[in-house]
């Protein structure tokens, strides 16, 4: 199968969903790839801002997928031996701390907003195998497989929107800095109980960061800090005396915790880590989101930042002028935002503990 667009976009995250959407919206032809068969990956990108819901709201999106189904986070509680004892409010011009909104419904909504438009074309279960290059060496295609049949893409311009793990990246041969946090994570999902309230619930246990976030749909995440690369060694130890730190501290969790977490394997291991890289594309590349600035999970930047680099880059690229389109500029202006979030991420994880010191 050969294809020609003016734009092909790697990756049917948050981020390049909506980008290879407002293309699309701006008359750009756009060929979206993903490796998956369906959207929608558990446990990731799935806290909006006030940054990310304004970008959603201004592209007429945000109340579509409100009918799918998010929730409002309505306050954030520090908790020590089972009790709250501080709660911050949100700003009452925001109305939040934060909105889930399940990636199957965002995404499904981004990509049902780009198939309005003729210029738009998705393609599932799809993995980039090779870039091409001209006799110059500037980027103007994709080798790809589907479904084991080989397709080759010829573009203007490849954008990278390929997660943390980036092939676009790789394969582009751009530079990436890896910056470790000293943590991983356990993420693991259970059902809430009733009256369980849409909140953000933290405790100190063992000097790291334990989180519950509540989900749309009846549902707890829970994130559990534990020491960088420790984790093949923890599952090797008895698992209740590590699962009922967990209900020591928010004990009325007990139920649905020994229903739904009776072993390691009920916990996915994120190995935690951020990135940068100094290029944010070159020769007809380019990279936005975890494929270029990879976040850690504190403070939930991920996916906004995600969709402010797919917002931004839409505004840059011309369907008339896409071969000139200046990677610097676009760069510079999300770049300082990013690595100043980047900082922020690492305050917070150094700060964490100081949020308990009044009752420890």
């Amino acid at each position: 199968m050969n294809y020609k667009v003016d734009v092909c976009v790697v990756g049917a995250g948050p981020g390049g969903a909506l980008l290879a959407y407002l293309l699309a919206k701006k008359n750009v032809s756009v060929l979206l790839l993903e490796q998956h068969a369906a959207v929608g990956k558990a446990f990731r990108g799935e806290h909006l801002n006030e940054e990310g819901e304004e970008i959603l709201k201004e592209q007429g999106l945000f109340e579509k997928i409100e009918q799918l189904g998010l929730l409002r986070m309505e306050k954030l509680e520090y908790w020590h031996k089972g009790e709250p004892f501080k709660t911050i409010l949100p700003n009452p011009q925001v109305g939040h701390l934060g909105i889930h909104v399940p990636q199957k419904h965002l995404l499904s909504i981004l990509l049902e907003a780009g198939e309005a438009y003729p210029a738009f074309q998705a393609m599932m279960n799809t993995r980039v195998v090779e870039l091409l290059k001209d006799e110059a060496g500037f980027y103007n295609g994709v080798r790809a497989v589907k479904d084991g049949e080989e397709v080759l893409i010829e573009t203007e311009l490849i954008i990278g929107a390929d997660g943390r793990y980036s092939t676009v990246r790789k394969k582009a041969e751009i530079d990436v800095t890896i910056r470790k946090h000293g943590f991983d994570l356990l993420w693991a999902r259970i059902p809430a109980p009733e009256d369980w309230e849409p909140s953000i619930r933290m405790a100190l246990i063992d000097g790291k960061q334990l989180s519950l976030f509540t989900q749309a749909q009846g549902f707890i995440q829970i994130g559990w800090n534990i020491e960088e690369g420790s984790f093949p060694q923890l599952r090797k130890q008895p698992f209740t005396p590590f699962i009922d730190q967990l209900i020591q501290a928010f004990p009325q969790l007990e139920g649905t915790v020994h229903h739904h977490i009776q072993s390691w394997k009920d916990f996915v291991l994120l190995d935690v880590y951020s990135s940068t890289s100094e290029s944010w594309g070159k020769n007809g590349v380019a990279l936005i989101g975890d494929a270029v600035h990879t976040m850690t999970p504190t403070g939930a930047f991920g996916l906004n930042s995600a969709l402010k680099d797919a917002d931004f880059l839409a505004s840059l690229i011309d369907k008339n002028y896409i071969s000139q389109l200046n990677y610097l500029e676009c760069a510079n202006a999300r770049k300082r935002e990013v690595e100043k979030l980047q900082e922020i991420q690492v305050e917070k994880e150094q700060a964490f503990a100081s949020n308990f010191v009044v009752v420890v």
